[in-house]
């Protein structure tokens, strides 16, 4: 049986969504959130506020998330949103929902290192199956299409016409050459004794959902992440990952990670192109 969202006391089946003008609706708002991040990326100065998880917040993040959460519930007005930027929405206990992080690496953000994103996902019943990574200072554009194939378009981005895109897939990697990212602004101890349990190729460093994309073009094999993060900084990379064939499992057990958990907090995770043969914590 589908499973069954209840919203306003109507019970919505998982297929009543519209995954053609789901993918089309998500893709354009987060370029359109893009370009309004990047008038403030190439502004001479703007103001960085802390929020009460002492994480930093621009104006940024306010005006991506404005754009995003009312294009959204105007286009999906049944289906939950949870977005990072709008705590009351974090009360909610969901398993089918839409989820947003308006600019995921606000650290890399402030730096000007350009590696940070707009993350738009849909989750359903516990599982994010479509989602938008967009890299506006990268200009690195990937989601999943309405069959749920995960693609990455290739710049300029028309808002209201898809360009050429290319259907990315995980790699086939050699255990003993792995190719492994892990964050810029999150790397710890913890994190380099687990990735020293591998025979590593090469290492990378990337901020924000990036990572999942790298993994999901087979750019990468392996991104462990032993530190705090939310389903906001995860689902859309997650989603796009899942459609190019890779996957994302706890750290502790190796089961699927999944989403709506009270609180929308993550255990650690590892996300990987399948063909790793993952180590023990």
């Amino acid at each position: 049986m589908l499973p069954l969202i209840f919203n306003n006391n109507r019970a919505i089946q998982v297929s009543d969504m519209d995954f053609e003008r789901l993918t089309t609706v998500m893709r354009k708002l987060a370029l359109v959130a893009g370009d309004k991040i990047m008038e403030v990326y190439t502004a001479d100065d703007f103001e960085v506020c802390v929020k009460s998880d002492e994480s930093p917040v621009t104006i940024a993040d306010e005006a991506a998330d404005a754009i995003i959460s009312a294009g959204l519930r105007a286009a999906f007005p049944d289906v939950p949103l949870v977005t990072e930027e709008q705590a009351a929405t974090h009360a909610q206990v969901v398993s089918t929902f839409l989820i947003v992080d308006p600019l995921d690496g606000t650290k890399e953000f402030i730096k000007r290192r350009g590696d940070f994103t707009v993350n738009i996902a849909y989750v359903a019943d516990g599982v994010p199956v479509r989602g938008v990574v967009y890299a506006p200072a990268k200009g690195r554009l990937f989601y999943t299409d309405a069959a749920g194939q995960s693609v990455e378009e290739a710049a300029p981005f028309d808002k209201d016409a898809v360009g050429t895109t290319e259907p990315i897939s995980v790699s086939h990697p050699d255990n003993n050459a792995l190719l492994v990212v892990a964050s810029k602004s999150h790397r710890d101890k913890a994190t380099d004794d687990y990735i020293n349990k591998y025979s590593v190729r090469d290492m990378k460093s990337a901020g924000s959902s990036l990572k999942f994309c790298l993994i999901a073009t087979g750019e990468a094999d392996l991104y462990p992440r032993l530190g705090r993060t939310m389903e906001w900084d995860t689902a859309a990379g997650h989603a796009v990952l899942n459609g190019a064939g890779g996957t994302v499992v706890r750290f502790d057990d190796h089961t699927t990670l999944r989403y709506g958990k009270v609180g929308f907090a993550n255990p650690f995770f590892i996300a990987y192109a399948p063909e790793v043969v993952l180590e023990k914590p």
